[in-house]
């Protein structure tokens, strides 16, 4: 029998702490998301009625949520505060996947990715917030406003849960776009030149984007995420031409010299 190399031992000696310490990593995200849970555990019910105000505000008279389910009244706070404690987990939680992809990146790779996570992670923030208090009153008012004669509205819990969390998610999402934009420009996979000149054909599918992520099939509630989408789309440019300007100026003058030759 074959006695392994050094360098199979330690590839495998390797690889073993490479597992061990995704492990240890993954386990801290699920024990401080955990933490974060008890305490919104323990407000369920008044976070499910924060995240309701958007709703119950425009109800109109007569209305109200009702739970077409025994468990919905517990079960239903019980999943927000799950939610919740994502949401407010999800800095430690890339903290911890930037710890433990960090030591494989080059210095210069370093330099750009600890801003490009940190962005991100305050988009995502910033799309969930204009959802709750743009987005939310906005459609809400128009969707309660169109209702048919005999016809009164009142939303289960849990069916409206599901839905502002999928909305909030969509939004947060659609914050990304500046961060892709500077990637895709970033890594050479597209030009600056590319994006600009396809504007029309970006707006159509960004409309198209909007009408998949958003729950509803009313206008309304599409363009207000599409706007927002196009707007960070270009504002995506001009980061990259901002930062990356350096960058461009040595690619444009790379391409310059093999066109000559």
């Amino acid at each position: 029998m074959t006695e392994p190399t050094d360098s199979e031992q330690l590839a495998e000696g390797s690889l073993i702490s490479h597992l061990l310490e995704l492990r240890d990593r993954l386990l801290r995200s699920v024990i401080v998301v955990l933490v974060i849970f008890t305490p919104c555990a323990y407000y369920s019910q008044e976070l499910f009625t924060l995240i309701a105000h958007p709703l119950l505000a425009k109800l109109p008279n007569g209305s109200s949520m009702v739970s077409t389910s025994l468990t919905a009244p517990v079960m239903a706070p019980l999943k927000l505060a799950v939610l919740v404690a994502l949401f407010i987990g999800i800095p430690y939680v890339l903290y911890q996947a930037w710890a433990f992809v960090s030591p494989g990146l080059y210095k210069r790779e370093k330099r750009f990715a600890i801003p490009l996570v940190i962005s991100s992670i305050v988009l995502f923030y910033c799309g969930a917030a204009f959802a709750y208090f743009v987005v939310f009153p906005v459609m809400f008012a128009f969707l309660t406003t169109y209702l048919p004669v005999g016809v009164v509205m009142m939303p289960d819990m849990t069916l409206y849960l599901d839905f502002v969390a999928m909305l909030i998610f969509a939004f947060g999402a659609a914050f990304e776009i500046p961060i892709a934009t500077f990637l895709l420009v970033w890594t050479g996979l597209i030009n600056i030149k590319q994006l600009t000149e396809n504007r029309g054909y970006v707006l159509i599918v960004i409309f198209v984007i909007a009408a998949i992520l958003t729950p509803t099939t009313d206008p309304l509630s599409q363009t207000l995420m599409a706007g927002p989408m196009y707007f960070l789309y270009e504002l995506g440019i001009i980061f990259a031409r901002i930062l990356l300007k350096d960058k461009l100026a040595a690619r444009a003058k790379e391409a310059a010299q093999q066109a000559a030759h």
